[in-house]
């Protein structure tokens, strides 16, 4: 049988991006049945950590971006959220970028799931340790803070980062 290269860029944009939210969900799901929820949680912290570091190198990279400006770290964390499946408003300045995500695809798949009532939680966690690890690789000169959040009932999620003058440094470094 021939192999089919008639997938369109979307077709597998879909596909690939299903599967990246459900193994999300899957693995984390399987490990707290045997260890728990806040050793699965605790687990899903350290690797979505690790993955904002990947996923900022390789936005970076793609975007041939090599500066730490507020628009660089704006073009790319944009992508992430793109990537992600987030719709989003930027505002922008040369002190702060700040993305209010109006849909997050995270959000739902927990509602999905009947989950929903955990997100407040998982996003305290997950989505501060990827915002955190995302200021530190541009250049740990941004503050990162997410001062409203879907999944505690508000409008949107709002991603800010604010650029200090001098390198932060935080207890999760390694």
């Amino acid at each position: 049988m021939p192999q089919d290269d008639a997938y369109s860029d979307r077709l597998l944009a879909e596909f690939l991006q299903r599967s990246y939210t459900a193994v999300d969900g899957l693995w984390c799901v399987k490990l707290e049945e045997t260890q728990g929820f806040d050793a699965a949680l605790e687990l899903d912290r350290q690797v979505w950590e690790i993955m904002a570091k990947i996923q900022a190198r390789k936005a970076r990279e793609l975007l041939g971006i090599t500066g730490d400006s507020p628009a660089e770290l704006a073009r790319c964390f944009g992508l992430k959220l793109r990537a992600d499946g987030h719709d989003y408003d930027l505002s922008l300045d040369e002190e702060t970028v700040r993305m209010s995500v109006r849909h997050c695809a995270w959000l739902e798949a927990m509602e999905r799931s009947g989950r929903e009532e955990l997100a407040a939680h998982i996003g305290n966690i997950v989505c501060v340790a990827e915002g955190q690890m995302w200021a530190r690789e541009f250049g740990g000169r941004y503050v990162f803070s997410l001062p409203r959040r879907r999944c505690c009932g508000d409008a949107s999620c709002e991603f800010v980062f604010t650029r200090t003058e001098e390198e932060t440094h935080d207890d999760t470094d390694q």
